[in-house]
């Protein structure tokens, strides 16, 4: 009955989704509805799956320090990765959820000096926190509620001194003596002094134009004549004076007229009242967000001074009276049973008859991928459905509590995008790999970018080898024709490790190519290699597609020319020639899109020369087209032999007979 039973202040699990891992809240108020419902309003707590990948570096940074600082006990990698689960990150963000959605409580402590990381880990249900999350800002701070313990802050006390021994420090750099109570006044003497003190301060407010406003009648005069600060001066004149009555009545009473004293409630006008009244509704008593957001023109000084004076006044009392009536008419606890519906990801129902792989629709020889168990009385699916990962009872437990595996894994960020996936069958290559559980979610938005750094993948000895052995099972040809699709590879390695003691027995067969020397290639390549000609300085190229005025023909050797340029003409696409009333490329009013510095590619010109040109025209259609399919292969051209010159008899260029015309 007790477990069942929630009171406000209980930090609990709530359960938002059957996949995901419960909400850890902390309740405030319990409210019902309209229509019946009990509703709780909660402060939000955050894990380290929920804020960016900077702020968990942020947070790694303040877990190092706070090790060095305690001298924490060297933990193991595993408990380091469970520990992690364990910590929130406060905010000040409030939700309403329904009472229903609970599912047990928990415990959560602020981190101290003094505590062991490792007896979290022992605990269940326990975690802790020490920096609080703004949601808004995105940003991590140092809790400002944090109890100072530990050595750092305790006080050095010195040495008590003997009988004999002087006290050499000097008391008036030390500290300062505001009063002596072993004075040569009585009483009554000082009694007396107080009252005078207070009536030259009534004098003074009727002689002041704004206190005389802000306090019209006498008795309010009087009575902030009769604060603290007005005797605190009355007790330091004293003081200042030696204990001289009629040198003090003379300080209180200078030529210039009565000294008037002021503490905070007169210094604050209505209007700076009520905002601190609002801000102390909202932030509680958190004074530096009360200055930095409602009274910044105020000292951090003045608004506590100001808090513990307005405690005592009526305004007060009037408030704590509303508030607890308000805390009467409310909920103060609520019972919630134990949750007993099935879950979802159920993979095999309690009734069904129990074995090692599974219900049906999953791969045999799966395990669970958080403690490698192959034997569990409940399966729970988990991460993208196209990956059929499971977890054991115990683990997925853990994963709605923890939010995490028991053991680091590479598929441990699955689960957050196989809740996120649904159906793929509309998204785009790039959204998809955005979805890959290798794939945190601040480097989703980059990946749909072009990033034109270089990466190489390298497979191990014992992925080459599962690919052959394993070839039926893993089926490359289809999986290069679907590369976002998931692979089960550690399904593939157990089989690999099956099949390999009986594939030695059978040797691979293996092709041989032959490779030619390195020198061979480098002197074939500067045979190929085309003349590089200076090209006329033309127009820039264009690179958007929409600029059509100047058509971007490949001049390679074996380019085609645009048919505008052959013809003279411009025709469509269709072959129908342009009428007066349609528009040409050349006149488009497209507006030319922008294109970053990313995604612009580099200009490459070939410039063909008149004897590449004159190469062309020896070139049949069938071997233009299947050099234009295959642009790596040499052309070979088969140049008709020069014609035949006829030998003609040479005659001499000059004579010296004379020339005869005959007419």
């Amino acid at each position: 009955m007790a477990a069942n039973m929630y009171r406000v202040g209980d930090y609990v699990y709530f359960e938002n989704s059957s996949s995901n891992p419960y909400l850890i809240r902390r309740i405030e108020e319990l409210n019902k509805t309209a229509n019946g419902n009990v509703e709780a309003k909660v402060v939000c707590l955050f894990r380290r799956r929920d804020i960016s990948g900077n702020l968990n570096t942020l947070a790694d940074s303040n877990a190092r320090e706070f090790e060095e600082e305690s001298k924490q006990p060297a933990l193991s990698e595993q408990q380091k990765h469970q520990l992690k689960h364990r910590e929130l990150f406060l905010s000040r963000q409030f939700e309403s959820l329904p009472a229903t959605h609970i599912r047990g409580k928990c415990n959560v402590t602020l981190l101290n000096e003094t505590d062991v990381l490792a007896g979290y880990l022992e605990k269940e249900d326990c975690f802790f926190y020490s920096l609080v999350f703004d949601p808004v800002q995105k940003t991590l701070l140092a809790d400002q509620g944090e109890i100072r313990v530990g050595s750092k802050y305790q006080a050095e006390i010195p040495d008590k001194l003997t009988e004999d021994e002087v006290d050499t420090r000097v008391q008036e750099k030390m500290e300062t003596k505001v009063w002596d109570p072993s004075n040569q006044l009585k009483d009554a003497q000082i009694d007396q002094f107080l009252v005078v003190a207070r009536a030259v301060g009534t004098f003074a407010r009727a002689l002041d134009c704004s206190s005389s406003i802000r306090q019209p009648s006498l008795h309010m005069s009087a009575a902030a004549a009769s604060r603290d600060i007005t005797l605190f001066h009355a007790m330091d004149t004293l003081q200042k004076n030696n204990y001289d009555l009629a040198r003090a009545m003379s300080t209180l009473v200078p030529q210039g007229g009565p000294v008037l004293c002021r503490d905070e409630m007169e210094e604050w006008s209505a209007s700076e009242a009520m905002l601190f009244e609002e801000a102390l509704e909202k932030y509680g008593k958190d004074f530096n967000d009360i200055r930095q957001d409602f009274l910044p023109w105020k000292s951090l000084a003045s608004v506590v001074q100001f808090y513990y004076m307005w405690k005592t006044t009526d305004r007060y009392i009037q408030q704590k009276r509303l508030k607890a009536a308000e805390a009467d008419s409310k909920l103060k606890q609520v019972y919630i049973p134990t949750y007993t519906k099935p879950n979802p990801n159920q993979i095999m129902m309690p009734g069904s008859k129990p074995g090692l792989n599974g219900a049906t629709g999953f791969q045999k020889g799966l395990s669970c991928e958080s403690c490698h168990t192959a034997q569990s009385p409940q399966w729970y699916a988990w991460g993208p459905p196209n990956m059929q990962c499971r977890l054991c009872a115990s683990c997925w437990i853990y994963w709605k509590k923890y939010g995490g595996l028991k053991t680091p894994t590479q598929l441990e960020g699955a689960a957050r995008a196989g809740s996120e996936s649904g159906s793929r069958s509309h998204m785009t290559r790039q959204e998809v790999q955005g979805m890959s559980p290798f794939t945190r979610n601040e480097g989703r938005a980059k990946l749909l970018a072009k990033n034109r750094q270089t990466f190489i993948l390298q497979t191990t000895k014992l992925t080459r080898i599962a690919r052959r052995v394993c070839e039926d099972i893993l089926q490359p040809r289809r999986a290069a024709r679907r590369p976002y699709a998931s692979i089960n590879a550690n399904a593939v390695k157990a089989e690999c490790m099956i099949r390999l003691p009986k594939a030695t027995k059978s040797p691979l067969k293996s092709k041989v190519i032959p490779r030619q020397s390195l020198a061979t290639i480098v002197k074939d390549l500067a045979i190929s290699a085309p003349l590089k000609l200076k090209a006329s300085r033309g127009p820039p190229t264009p690179i958007n597609r929409n600029q059509a005025s100047q058509p971007r023909v490949a001049q390679s050797l074996l380019g085609k020319r645009g048919f505008e340029s052959a013809t003279g003409v411009p025709y469509p696409a269709n072959g129908r020639p342009y009428t007066s009333g349609m528009r040409t490329t050349s006149q488009s009013v497209i507006k030319r899109q922008k294109v970053s510095q990313g995604e612009a590619p580099n200009p490459v010109v070939f410039v063909a020369t008149k004897d590449t040109r004159a190469l062309r025209k020896h070139l049949t259609q069938s071997e233009m087209r299947r050099a234009a399919r295959k642009p790596h292969l040499l052309v070979r051209i088969k140049l008709p032999p020069p014609p035949r010159t006829l030998a003609m008899p040479l005659l001499p260029s000059s004579t010296s007979e004379p020339i005869v015309l005959e007419d």
